[in-house]
């Protein structure tokens, strides 16, 4: 009796585990088709749904998912009699990169951006880790990549209509890209991203893999569906990517003579399908004519984000600028071209020195280095040689570790003129493939097997659970802010509604920095509407402009609009100092160049306003952009000609009043 009982209780840990494995599986399966198909995992602007809050960030259905994942991976440690790690070398780099992230958000200039940050770097490096020990099997595997084929295959239809069709929107937004197949994304250069990565593995399990053959029609459809999508994206870097690592696909299997006949005609189709199309689209030409200048590559945008990324990289190059800081210290070295906020360097290596320093880069290196280590060490165990017969020339083995190394390195190559790595959708799929190819390492060698014993297993579940607390700990705070934020969005702008509802989201998220300049604004604009209480209210937006300075220091707008408040009050002879340091933080941004015009304006000093004005206007010469630099600089001018003499007193000066002290500026004193 005891020996049966013991069998029937051993038999409900297999189920219970059978049943927690599949529960991973799905949880993760839905985390990987819900992000691309929400934008990317990018957030957009409110609809008016009651799901606003994951419309401005579906990350958020990501944290939640892998805290899920996460608890159920804990409870197959433990009902698992005998548990066991896959740790390959990857994971201590994956998990000291997860570290170091976590040290620098501690010591970040902006403590809200360097925690969405390490929100992200955390799922990744948890994700990771569940991904490499709960569905490294064989069945796991088959329904990630197959159902990977299949999204990818819809996406890229809808990119194909989007580009017949020429629309302009994605679900219910508006994507600013004429002429470009962007699919569920808004951007095409990611859409290319997160194609490139799964063509190559489409076609590998299309010629190399064990499947029947009605799955490998389709599997051949789904392959030439998937490189027409990333045809229509018109995106170079992509393109470029794909042909790269197509010639390394076609190369390997060329040396096979099984292989040779059906990849020499899956070639000559790419290549005459290739020939055909692009003499007769016009799109495609125009964005080779684009980068091609005087018989040479120019593209002339990304350079001029590339060496204000590396000026930055130069202040801090050991630690960097902190996670997520480019987009916000980018004003400081911005060039005079680019007036708008790029986000990303558009360069992920350059990005990666920028925000996390010269260390920080070392460790993601040192894990993709590791990752093309294992691959060579497992490349021998598993590749299908020349002297196999039958069946055993089919290898879903080989299929995956060739495909999907070669999906990785087509982003790796991507990643050198894009931002792709920085995109949730992209970055979730190229985790998912590194751990799909780390651990095929096993079938190299065992060394990598590692037994929990009942001290370890409760280390590793506390640390688990440790990182799930704080994901739904800032979940916690996300879906509020998130919520109240969307209301904000639908309401009037800059409405005392609007004001209530950001109110809201800032109780809730208090180190969001753009919040609190989002209701100073609101304030400064009633303020400037008039009335007998102008005065209150622009103290208040001077209040939650202080406030948005010490959360982020490097805010160049929240000192032009404490000190356009001041100028507003009449006390102009205090606002010099902070419209002195908003052109230090944004030398070469019309937007400053217009606010500290108005400013001398204000002052009644419109011989010094007049130069002001002007740069802002050559900064950004479109009126509809530019308003206030353009109509500011009519007042000057009119005002000048009125009071036109030859008094050489009136040449442009900085009168003494506005003059900025030495020293820092004045930071705003705290709300009581």
């Amino acid at each position: 009796m005891r020996v049966l009982f013991r069998l029937g209780s051993l038999m409900n840990r297999e189920v219970a585990d059978r049943w927690c494995e599949r529960g991973i599986l799905g949880v993760v399966l839905a985390m990987a088709l819900f992000l691309p198909l929400a934008f990317g995992g990018r957030g957009q602007l409110p609809s008016g749904t009651f799901l606003d809050f994951i419309i401005l960030d579906p990350f958020v259905v990501a944290e939640c998912l892998t805290g899920v994942a996460v608890c159920l991976w804990v409870v197959r440690l433990w009902i698992d009699p005998r548990p066991q790690l896959l740790w390959p070398p990857i994971c201590w780099a994956v998990v000291a990169f997860t570290v170091y992230a976590f040290i620098r958000y501690l010591t970040a200039d902006i403590e809200y951006v360097a925690r969405q940050e390490f929100i992200l770097v955390l799922v990744y490096c948890l994700v990771f880790l569940i991904a490499i020990n709960n569905l490294h099997g064989q069945q796991s595997t088959s329904w990630i990549i197959f159902s990977m084929f299949c999204l990818a295959s819809i996406i890229a239809s809808y990119a194909v209509y989007q580009f017949l069709t020429n629309t302009d929107r994605v679900w219910h937004v508006y994507k600013p890209y004429p002429h470009r197949g962007t699919g569920t994304y808004i951007s095409p250069n990611h859409l290319g991203g997160f194609l490139e990565m799964l063509l190559p593995l489409a076609f590998a399990y299309t010629v190399v893999g064990r499947v029947k053959p009605l799955p490998r029609v389709l599997l051949g459809y789904s392959a030439l569906m998937i490189l027409c999508g990333i045809a229509v994206t018109v995106s170079r870097g992509s393109w470029l990517a794909s042909a790269l690592t197509l010639l390394g696909f076609f190369t390997v299997l060329f040396v096979n003579d099984r292989y040779r006949l059906p990849s020499f005609l899956f070639l000559f189709l790419i290549l005459a399908s290739a020939g055909f199309f692009f003499p007769k689209t016009y799109a495609f030409q125009l964005r080779v004519k684009k980068v091609i200048s005087h018989g040479k590559v120019d593209d002339g945008l990304r350079f001029d984000l590339w060496r204000p990324a590396v000026s930055l990289w130069r202040e801090n190059p050991w630690w960097g600028v902190g996670p997520g800081h480019f987009d916000y210290r980018f004003r400081k070295y911005r060039t005079e071209k680019v007036q708008l906020q790029p986000d990303r360097a558009h360069n992920d290596f350059l990005n990666a020195l920028t925000d996390w320093g010269a260390v920080g880069t070392v460790l993601i290196a040192s894990a993709w280095a590791l990752l093309y280590a294992g691959v060579w060490k497992t490349w021998r165990f598993i590749r299908v040689s020349a002297r196999d017969v039958g069946e055993t020339r089919m290898s879903n083995k080989f299929a995956l570790l060739l495909g999907a190394t070669l999906g990785l390195t087509a982003i790796f190559l991507h990643s050198s003129v894009d931002f792709n790595m920085h995109l949730p959708a992209n970055a979730m799929l190229a985790i998912l493939l590194l751990a799909l190819v780390s651990s095929q390492l096993r079938f190299a060698t065992s060394r990598f097997w590692f037994s929990l014993g009942a001290p370890i297993k409760v280390i590793v579940s506390a640390v688990l659970l440790l990182g799930v607390a704080y994901l739904e700990l800032q979940v916690s705070r996300d879906v509020p802010e998130k919520f109240w934020l969307a209301q904000a969005g639908l309401a009037p702008v800059w409405s005392p509604q609007q004001v209530e509802y950001l109110k809201k989201a800032f109780a809730h998220e208090p180190g969001n920095p753009e919040t609190a300049e989002a209701i100073g604004m609101a304030y400064r604009v009633q303020s400037k509407d008039g009335g007998e209480d102008y005065k209150e209210l622009a103290a208040q937006a001077m209040e939650w402009f202080g406030r948005g300075i010490r959360l982020n220091p490097w805010a160049a707008k929240s000192f032009l609009f404490y000190g356009s408040c001041l100028d507003w009050v009449n006390r102009g002879s205090e606002s010099g100092p902070y419209f002195q340091k908003a052109e230090e933080l944004d030398p070469n941004g019309y937007y400053t160049m217009s606010y500290v015009g108005q400013h001398y304006v204000d002052l009644g000093n419109c011989a010094a306003a007049k130069p002001w004005l002007e740069r802002s206007m050559r900064l950004e010469p479109l009126y509809k952009y530019n308003k206030t630099a353009y109509d500011y600089y009519g007042i000057a001018t009119r005002t000048l000609l009125e009071s036109a003499t030859n008094d050489l007193t009136l040449r442009p000066t900085i009168p003494p009043s506005v003059t900025p002290a030495d020293g820092p500026v004045p930071v705003p004193p705290a709300p009581p």
